[in-house]
């Protein structure tokens, strides 16, 4: 069994579904941009997707797994326009938060999935494909009989990994010390990524402040960046 079919573990997904109800305003950005800017996985036909067709245009394209309420995505995607942005995320209170972002800023390169990211990685994103990956705050499951639910194992890195172009780039980042370091482990393991740094990245500046790294900084705990490129 290879990487690729390891990934799948029982009760490990790419974020917990959360039943959360929907404002007003994002049902309605849902009922009117959905058709066009949305999929959901289990709708998609067998095989790899046609990005460039999805987005209307041939761009680089970086998927974020677990995109929250959208914010960060949003201002990612104002801020670089020249890049495809996909947002994968299991509950649709933030897929229609982030919808209504992308109304309110006028986005033409931001595209969502419905559903769990490791299965769209496997079964329709082909390898070599991705500009970049970026997961920001995964739920770190922080009692340690719960450790096993963690998103980032060395199988995932390493579907990850294939998944991206050369010189592609996976960037994680987290405030919880123990799940920082079980990332450097297992990135460092991974023969396909190279780090940009030594250790731990700098805080890049255009990465924006999410409201978990808000929290994080309230409580004390230190946020860790790690930066890694397809070799």
């Amino acid at each position: 069994m290879d990487a690729v079919d390891q990934v799948r573990q029982e009760g490990v997904f790419s974020h917990v579904r959360r039943s959360v109800r929907m404002t007003v305003g994002q049902k309605r950005v849902w009922a009117t941009h959905w058709s066009e800017l949305g999929r959901r996985l289990e709708e998609l036909p067998p095989g790899s997707v046609d990005l460039p067709a999805w987005f209307d245009r041939d761009a680089p394209t970086v998927l974020e797994i677990g995109s929250g309420m959208g914010d960060a995505t949003a201002q990612l995607a104002v801020a670089m326009p020249e890049v495809n942005h996909l947002a994968a995320e299991v509950y649709p209170a933030g897929l229609g938060q982030l919808m209504l972002w992308v109304e309110k800023y006028d986005l033409d390169n931001v595209r969502l999935l419905h559903g769990d990211a490791l299965d769209f990685l496997r079964d329709h994103v082909a390898p070599g494909t991705l500009a970049g990956v970026r997961i920001y705050f995964p739920d770190p499951w922080p009692k340690k009989r719960h450790h096993k639910r963690r998103l980032v194992t060395a199988p995932f890195v390493a579907l990850v990994a294939s998944r991206l172009q050369p010189r592609g780039t996976l960037h994680l980042a987290t405030d919880w010390q123990d799940y920082a370091d079980r990332m450097l482990e297992v990135c460092e393991s991974e023969p396909q990524l190279s780090n940009q740094y030594d250790g731990w990245a700098p805080r890049p500046e255009w990465r924006p402040v999410t409201k978990f790294e808000s929290r994080a900084q309230a409580e004390g705990r230190e946020v860790r960046d790690l930066i890694y490129s397809k070799v």
